[in-house]
Formats: C-alpha cells, structure tokens, sequence
C-alpha cells in the first residue's frame, strides 16, 4: 500500500476536443487541472506533481524523465471532433503509446481518447478504441480514477463519474498546475465546465454519453476562477458545456438568474480579466423560450469581452437529414435563433446598444460582443445531393437578412462506438468528399469572406494580438478568445510580442492588418501601402516628407482611422 504523500505523479496533456470541451493551446481544459486537484485531495503533495505538455515534450526531450521516474503517469486527451490547430499539435496514438512504454512506473490514460483514435484527426473516419499499452485506462472519468487509484495504493479502481461535490475541490485544488503550462500566463485561457451531457440525443454526438445535464452551483465555478486568477491567469471560455442558456436550469429552459450570478461572480473575482467568452448555445433554446433566451443572452453581453462567439449546432438545414438524426432545429428556426443574438448581443462596444447592428464605413471600432457561430457537419444519414444545397441556401439568407456570423464551421462527421453514428460509420462522409471540398471552398468564397467585411469593417481594431509565426515576409497572431480571427501584419514582428492591429482587407477566415494606431513616422513602406486607398506612391510619399506633425489627407482615404504622428 502506497502512502500518497509518497507518491509522485507526472501528468501528460496530448489536448482535447470535443463538441463541448476544447483544449488545444493556447486553450488549458479541465482535465490535467481537475486530475491534479484530485491527485492533492487523495494526498500527493503539489510539489510531487509535475504537468507537461505533449509540446513541451516534443521540444525538450529531457523532460521525458520525468515520464520514466514518476510513480504514476497520467495521460488525458483524444479529439472527438476534427480539426486544425496553429497553438499546438495534439498527441498522435504512436506518441501516446510512447509515453506509455517509458514510463516505469504505473500508468493511466483518459479524457476522451477512450471514445476511439485515428492516425490524424479529420473528418469521414471511423474511429476505433484501441489498445494503447496503459496499466488503466479510465472509461468515465480520469480525474476520479486518479483520485481512486491514488486513493487505493495505486492497485486499481472501478470506473466511475465524479459528482460536483468533487469538482468543487479538484478545481480550487488543481488550478496551480496553470503555473506549469508553457504559455502561462499571458498566452494562456482555461477552458470553464459548467455543465456536463445533454438533453438532446443527435446522432453523431459523444455528449449525450454522460447523460442528462447537471449543473454546477453558480458560486463553484466563480470559485474556481477565483484560485485560476490566483495563479495569475486573465482568460477564461464558458465552454464546457452543450447550452450556456440551459446553465441553472432544468436541461432545457434558461434560468437568467442563475447566468447574472454566474457572469457577475466571474467579474467580481476577476475585475482585471481579460477575456470572458464562451462557446455553446443551443438554438432550439431560443426557440422555445424567446423572452428567457433574449435576457440571457443580453446579461452575457453585458459581462463579456468583445468578440465572444456562441457556437449554434444547427448541423444541417436539409429537413431529411434533421429527421433522420434527430436534430434540433430547422433552418427557418436557426435563422430566428441567428436574429435574437444579433439584436440582444450584436452591439460593439462604443455604439448605442438600442440601434440595430451595423457595419460598413460608419461601423465602431470593436467586434461586437457575441455573434452566432454556424455548426455545419456533413456525412450524416440521409444526406444527398440537395443536403448541400440546403446548407448554402441557408448561409444565404442570413446574407440576405442583413445578419452577421462570427464563422461557419463545416466539417465531415467521425463515427465513434456508442453514438447512433456507429452502426452506419463515415461511409456518406466519404462518398460525398467531392463534393463536399467543392462546397466548402464555395462558402469560404461566397458566405465567408463577405460576412468577415461585415463583423470587421476598415479599422476595425483587434487588440493584443499574440504573434504566432513568420510567413512570406508577415507575421501571423490572434486575440485569445473563441474561434479568434487570424490576422497577418507585414514584417515579422518578435514571436510572442503582443499587439494592437486594425483590420485593412479580409481573406476568407482571416483578415490582414496594420499594428495599430501606425506611426506615420516609424511606420514601414510596406505597412503604409496596406492601409485601404494609400497604395505605393502615397507610401512612398509619406517616407520621403517624414516627420510628420499631422496626419496628411488625401482624397477618399480615411488614414485617420488608422494612424497617428
């Protein structure tokens, strides 16, 4: 029997993504955190844990020794939704099995790498559990096998979920590990759980798995903000959870009280945050309690930072496919959820909150505060030829409305064991690729790009920008945020140097931009040609008379917007 004041733990993070949890840097979720709360509570003392990485351990393979000499190795990930990532690059199985084979002591692996692996994380797969070489694999959850484990000499446990008595303790607890993330703290968000499962059973989706929806108490999750901030963090996502809306509630309607005290604990813990955003809303919430959805999402905006995005499962708007997996709303529906965000939470900081929301010439200067994301998933039972017209005739009348989007997000389904998806897999995602990559590139052309020209007109102004990478002569970074856009300024500006940047042209997910306000008299040649009308005479111009006392001006060019002297 092992005293676990004994015991030393290392804890791997190979990042995760969910329907309702993500944790790709600069993105921390709440399993290393929670397992290291639960580790502290079973005994093991916060000196004895160390937290790495996948990353880490790619870059420096000397920390590897902490794999080989811990007592216990815990590893979490899995993705259970494809994507692309620039933060980080999540754990492949081979470098999973990895850590498994140099650990020498006791090893363990969850999160929801348990629902099944595939060689890279796309669309149209079949994932499949697989055998990855571990002591314990954690079926429900890893932060409660650890406790247990820990708890019981390291000899074993039986799978278990933990309740939020639990949680409560292991957040407060394990939010010192943040310390020991490469990114912390100015580059770093934690990810939020305020509720786990879901009410509704659509087809594909892993949620359902933990059953119906719970909620943690309001004053739990301010708590747990509380010990984050402690540990020097300013970026939090409400983003564990499948309907902020549903927060307090009973599964299905809002209680906007309980969001008030949510929202406004989290500022007055945190008065010095710096991102507030979240990620899930469910539109058939909106639908079916209008008045509720409406003040909810108006205390969210209220309380928030600008450009959060709440993600809308619509999945598809082609009625066969909504009936054959069981999805929630239609897209006359979804389009009615779309206005309600637009008119409740669409205002930009700045601008009268009672006008409707604008863009164009006469726009503020900020995003607005909480646009709706577009979920799109595609290889689902029933889709046809006319399932992809649906789909783009849809993003067209919210065009056509006059509506904004933060971003459309169309991917091919993955097919996991225990989903109502397993008994067909990804064979209509495959047999639809074609098309499916000719689709995509359309709305990227025809939807995308003109709705970025109206979330962020000219001058637009993005602030703190974290610069990611150099590319062709631009430096590339984003805000910390919800789906933040990706801006490219010219010159290569110092990695991990933060910057304000306004917004100058739009490609058809990112925008390009000027740092911001520019220096007429520091500024380059090629920043000053990016400013809308300036072009290279006018830049070359502006070199040549520096210094400047005044901004000059030149017809049909608004270089006020962007510059100072």
């Amino acid at each position: 029997m092992r005293d676990p004041a004994d015991v030393t733990v290392t804890v791997v993070d190979g990042y995760v993504d969910e329907p309702a949890h993500f944790g790709v840097p600069p993105y921390i979720s709440t399993y290393p955190r929670y397992t290291a709360g639960a580790l502290v509570d079973a005994g093991v003392p916060r000196e004895s844990i160390t937290y790495h990485t996948i990353d880490a351990l790619r870059d420096d393979r000397s920390r590897w020794r902490d794999v080989v000499d811990a007592d216990l190795v815990v590893y979490t990930g899995g993705m259970t939704v494809p994507g692309k990532y620039v933060g980080g690059t999540p754990a492949e199985p081979d470098e999973v099995r990895e850590i498994a084979w140099t650990a020498d002591g006791t090893t363990l692996l969850g999160g929801p790498v348990r629902f099944g692996v595939g060689e890279e994380n796309a669309g149209a797969q079949d994932m499949q559990r697989d055998d990855l070489d571990y002591d314990f694999v954690a079926m429900a959850d890893v932060e409660a096998a650890a406790y247990d484990l820990v708890h019981g000499g390291l000899e074993g446990f039986e799978d278990r979920y933990r309740d939020y008595d639990e949680v409560a303790r292991w957040a407060r607890e394990g939010a010192f590990v943040v310390e020991q993330h490469p990114n912390h703290p100015d580059y770093l968000i934690a990810e939020l759980e305020t509720s786990r499962g879901c009410a509704y059973r659509c087809s594909f989706c892993t949620e359902p798995m933990y059953g119906d929806p719970g909620f943690r108490d309001p004053t739990a999750v301010v708590d747990e903000v509380d010990a984050l901030s402690d540990h020097g963090l300013r970026h939090f996502r409400i983003g564990r959870q499948a309907d902020i809306l549903a927060f307090g509630g009973d599964g299905e309607a809002p209680n906007p009280d309980a969001l008030r005290e949510l929202y406004g604990g989290i500022r007055s813990v945190a008065p010095e945050l710096e991102t507030l955003h979240l990620d899930n809303m469910n539109p058939v919430t909106i639908v079916d309690y209008p008045e509720r959805s409406r003040e909810g999402i108006e205390i969210i905006a209220e309380h928030n930072t600008a450009g959060d995005t709440a993600a809308f499962g619509l999945e598809s708007a082609d009625p066969v496919v909504r009936e054959e997996n069981n999805l929630l709303v239609g897209a006359e529906e979804c389009l009615e959820a779309v206005r309600v965000v637009n008119e409740a939470a669409g205002w930009r900081p700045g601008e009268d909150r009672a006008a409707a929301p604008t863009y164009g010439d006469g726009a503020a200067r900020r995003l607005p505060k909480l646009l709706p994301g577009i979920n799109l998933v595609h290889g689902l039972e029933g889709e046809r030829a006319e399932t992809f017209e649906h789909n783009r005739a849809f993003l067209d009348s919210v065009l056509d409305a006059g509506l904004l989007l933060r971003r459309v997000n169309i991917r091919q389904v993955m097919a996991f064991e225990g989903t109502e998806m397993a008994e067909t897999g990804a064979r209509l995602a495959r047999e639809h690729k074609k098309q499916f990559k000719q689709y995509k590139r359309a709305v990227r052309e025809e939807v995308d790009r003109p709705m970025l020209e109206r979330v962020a007109p000219p001058g637009t102004v993005l602030p703190d920008v974290h610069a990611e990478y150099h590319q062709d002569g631009k430096t590339f970074g984003r805000q910390l945020g919800t789906y933040p856009l990706l801006v490219a300024v010219p010159g290569e500006r110092p990695l991990g140097e933060r910057f304000d940047a306004a917004v100058v042209d739009w490609g058809y997910r990112s925008v390009t931009g000027v740092p911001y306000p520019l220096d007429l008299n520091a500024a380059t040649l090629d920043e000053l040609r990016a400013v809308p009308g300036v072009g290279r005479d006018r830049a070359a111009n502006i070199v040549v008379s520096r210094p400047h006392e005044r901004v000059p001006r030149f017809d049909g060019v608004a270089l006020d917007r962007f510059a100072t002297v």
